[in-house]
């Protein structure tokens, strides 16, 4: 086995948020699924930028900024993810980096710019997701460097992979290449909009072994096994999954396993009016 460099590896959509506060009624408006995420081509996402209030930008991404914060409790962590080498793409490699996260991904020369998400987040600090993929669906299998992957203790992979095709065998491969090094692979199942898209896929990979740890929260969980009935869905996890955690808010979250079931109490914290959103760095304010 090799040597262990890595607490864990990411390997997800290299996105940068462009965020702002909206209105219920302009979630309305603009015909998006309030707390979903959706993907856009470029001219809905500039129709979008245009319609939106003052933004602020900052990197992020779904798997990136887990693994910042996995960097941040002390680990060492690593990500793979695909930026073009333009000014949004130099900002996220910048911020990764500084956030103490190996990042080596080549950036792309060619074909669309950095990837990009419009975040709209209501009073309630719901967020509705709106995101232009970019060069983040170019990563391909030759993105995935073997040496790294086994020399992570888990690989951590994000549903959103699983849209763009050559990103779906980048993922493949790396769930092979770190099982080979006897290491673990975990996947998020990210959205249930997500869930919907690929069940039956995200079924087989669980049923399969090709990923180890399931995260996922109360909806996502809902919209795996189709039942509204939160125990239904929990005992069919606990059969499939070797390990899952499921989030469930205020709730805290459960670690499941097929012998137990362990529940953790969430640690309560004041919520600021305006909600918030997680990102991985100090935002700098833009305009819109």
């Amino acid at each position: 086995m090799p040597d262990l460099k890595y607490d864990v590896l990411g390997i997800g959509n290299a996105i940068v948020d462009v965020i702002a506060r909206a209105e219920d009624d302009f979630l309305v408006a603009q015909g998006m699924n309030k707390g979903t995420m959706a993907l856009i081509d470029e001219v809905r996402a500039q129709a979008i930028y245009a319609a939106m209030g003052p933004a602020i930008e900052s990197s992020g991404g779904s798997a990136a900024n887990t693994i910042v914060g996995v960097a941040s409790f002390g680990a060492r962590a690593a990500f793979v993810g695909k930026v073009k080498d333009d000014e949004l793409g130099r900002s996220f490699v910048h911020d990764i980096r500084a956030a103490g996260v190996a990042f080596d991904t080549k950036p792309a020369t060619t074909g669309p710019s950095t990837a990009r998400s419009y975040i709209m987040v209501t009073p309630d600090g719901e967020r509705t997701m709106n995101t232009f993929l970019g060069a983040a669906q170019d990563l391909r299998p030759a993105d995935i460097d073997e040496g790294q992957v086994a020399s992570a203790a888990v690989t951590y992979l994000e549903g959103y992979l699983w849209d763009p095709p050559q990103a779906k065998e980048a993922f493949v491969k790396a769930a092979g290449i770190a099982h080979k090094a006897g290491r673990r692979v975990a996947l998020t199942l990210s959205d249930a909009f997500c869930v919907d898209r690929y069940r039956a896929e995200f079924l087989d990979l669980i049923r399969k072994g090709v990923v180890d740890i399931v995260f996922a929260n109360e909806r996502e969980l809902h919209s795996l096994y189709e039942t509204a009935d939160f125990d239904t869905a929990l005992n069919a996890l606990r059969n499939d999954a070797r390990l899952a955690v499921i989030t469930r808010s205020e709730k805290g979250c459960l670690v499941v396993s097929r012998e137990e079931t362990d529940a953790v109490p969430a640690s309560p914290i004041e919520i600021a009016p305006s909600g918030s959103v997680a990102c991985f760095v100090t935002p700098t304010s833009k305009s819109a």
